[in-house]
């Protein structure tokens, strides 16, 4: 990858150190900076006297490429940001991203599996080797816990070891959160991590320290990568006939909460969400549950069809715009 200009490796330096960023939005920072230096090179321009103009000729370009909405977002928030640490540092004279559009994005709700899906796939994973007894162990940890992957793979043992049924979690930008663990979770780690289980994995030799603290391992006795973990869940996932990835047990552990009536302020904490609108969107996912609930506990509820069939005898009924902006979106 093409080195980065002074100016912006001060900015991911200030990421990491003032903010927290995580190593992956920060390899993911970098990707879009380096993109968009390639890009004012040709033209002869520097982060340091681009104009509003030529930023917006940058996102066309993207657009031109065929870049997606989200993709064409995350770069311009990048560049964004880079624009507004030169301004606030005095390294550049103004930011030219002020006027430019970051577009709405269209609303996304989360793709959560059926409950039954869920189960066919933990129950599935019902194997003694060592490798069956990690992916269980990890299936049933994403699903109980509602952990992103990179959670997941980055947990120690010491994480587990309070004895008070929770887990430690580390979160984005290194945000610590406590989580209930289920017994279910439980019980699968506890099988996984007997010397019959993750015993097997264990090197002669450490190649990292890092290494021997990790509660998911490897066949080479390495911490389990977020590459390899989603590799075991989706093969999981393909073998009963679910397809799947780890935020898929996220999003459904999320949604399923919801639907028994756990309240939105818990499962944000649970989850990690800085905002509880992030959290909001699984209410959405939720609303054929809320309106069989209503009907069945108003006495003054009954069915909503008249009024359906008025609205529609009354024209076309324009639906509300919804969508999120490029800067509110959040991964959820």
């Amino acid at each position: 990858m093409r080195p980065l200009s002074g100016p912006a490796e001060e900015y991911l330096s200030w990421l990491a150190v003032e903010r927290g960023r995580s190593p992956n939005t920060l390899a993911a920072y970098r990707r879009d900076l380096a993109r968009y230096e390639v890009v004012l090179g040709e033209w002869g321009r520097s982060p340091l006297d681009v104009t509003g103009d030529e930023v917006e000729r940058f996102i066309d370009l993207l657009r031109q490429e065929g870049q997606s909405p989200a993709s064409v977002a995350r770069s311009l928030s990048s560049v964004r940001g880079l624009h507004r640490f030169l301004a606030d540092e005095g390294l550049a004279g103004g930011d030219p991203t002020g006027d430019v559009e970051a577009g709405r994005l269209p609303m996304r709700l989360p793709k959560a599996l059926a409950e039954p899906d869920v189960l066919r796939v933990l129950d599935g994973v019902s194997g003694d080797d060592p490798v069956s007894r990690r992916d269980r162990a990890l299936l049933e940890v994403l699903y109980g816990t509602g952990a992103r992957v990179s959670e997941a793979v980055g947990l120690n043992l010491t994480d587990l070891a309070s004895g008070d049924g929770l887990v430690r979690l580390y979160g984005k930008g290194s945000k610590e959160r406590l989580v209930p663990l289920g017994s279910h979770a439980a019980r699968a780690l506890a099988r996984w991590l007997e010397p019959e289980g993750r015993g097997t994995m264990v090197p002669d030799r450490w190649q990292r320290r890092d290494d021997a603290e990790a509660v998911f391992l490897n066949g080479r006795g390495r911490r389990l990568s977020r590459q390899g973990a989603f590799a075991a869940v989706h093969a999981r996932g393909a073998a009963a006939g679910v397809p799947l990835g780890p935020h898929a047990l996220r999003h459904s552990c999320a949604t399923h909460m919801l639907a028994r009536g756990a309240d939105v302020r818990v499962v944000q904490e649970l989850l990690g969400h800085a905002s509880v609108t992030t959290t909001q969107l699984y209410t959405k996912v939720t609303n054929e549950h809320l309106r069989r609930a209503y009907e069945a506990a108003h006495p003054r509820a009954g069915a909503a069809t008249p009024v359906a069939e008025a609205l529609a005898g009354a024209g076309t009924v324009r639906p509300r715009a919804s969508g999120r902006s490029a800067d509110e979106a959040g991964d959820v």
